[in-house]
């Protein structure tokens, strides 16, 4: 069991720069804390105590933000960076040396019985506020970018990004023209404005072509009323 804790706190130093020592995993990671209680609901849970497991659970998230079913199934070196609103489904199956950050959710897509939470296989990243929803599978090795709403299988080692979520990278290769860490996931209100001034560029340029072939042909610019100030204005 000690082994199994030293492990933890070397994970969190080994995949965060700003943890310097094991008192700073001790006292300023929330998520190592709700990983090692989980580890007893846990056990509580298979052995039917299921009413103490939830309670205890609830009382560790009102403490850490972080709510993690006592059924949910979680592998070895576990790290879950910063970690206030990450919420974990009852059937969620999580592998080895997983890491997300805060926010993430890993649930259910209804009402369903039986598996209905995620798999997420060994060395996954999911990046802040994703969302991994239903029965589906994030293969090894892959990463969920920053704000992904995922709701169907991710092969091993892809990039998933976007809303819904869709493969950018796969095999280090790239699937669409982006590569982007979790960090870095496109705006679509900046994206939508930079369409909006492209196609404003293109009407602008039309317009000039249109002016200069009007005054080549000796005829007014623009139709009768309309004058170059109110097209401006």
């Amino acid at each position: 069991m000690f082994a199994r804790m030293s492990a933890d706190i070397v994970a969190i130093k080994e995949r965060d720069p700003a943890c310097t020592s094991t008192l700073s995993a001790l006292t300023n990671y929330p998520g190592l804390w709700a990983v090692w209680w989980h580890r007893v609901t846990h056990r509580l849970h298979k052995a039917g105590w299921v009413w103490l497991a939830r309670a205890i659970s609830q009382s560790v998230r009102h403490h850490t933000g972080i709510e993690i079913h006592p059924g949910a199934t979680i592998g070895q070196d576990f790290f879950i960076d910063h970690g206030m609103g990450v919420v974990i489904g009852e059937t969620t199956v999580i592998g080895r040396c997983v890491t997300i950050y805060q926010g993430v959710t890993l649930g259910g897509t209804g009402k369903e019985r039986g598996k209905r939470h995620p798999t997420i296989e060994d060395n996954v990243v999911v990046g802040v506020g994703a969302t991994v929803l239903g029965d589906i599978i994030i293969g090894h090795g892959s990463k969920v970018g920053a704000g992904a709403v995922v709701v169907q299988a991710v092969p091993a080692s892809c990039t998933v990004v976007g809303i819904p979520g869709r493969v950018v990278v796969r095999q280090g290769q790239r699937v669409e023209a982006v590569d982007l860490h979790h960090e870095d996931l496109p705006d679509p209100v900046i994206e939508m404005f930079r369409t909006m001034q492209h196609r404003i560029d293109r009407l602008e340029s039309r317009l000039l072509r249109d002016e200069a072939a009007s005054e080549e042909e000796g005829r007014p610019a623009f139709p009768p009323g309309i004058t170059d100030t109110e097209t401006k204005g």
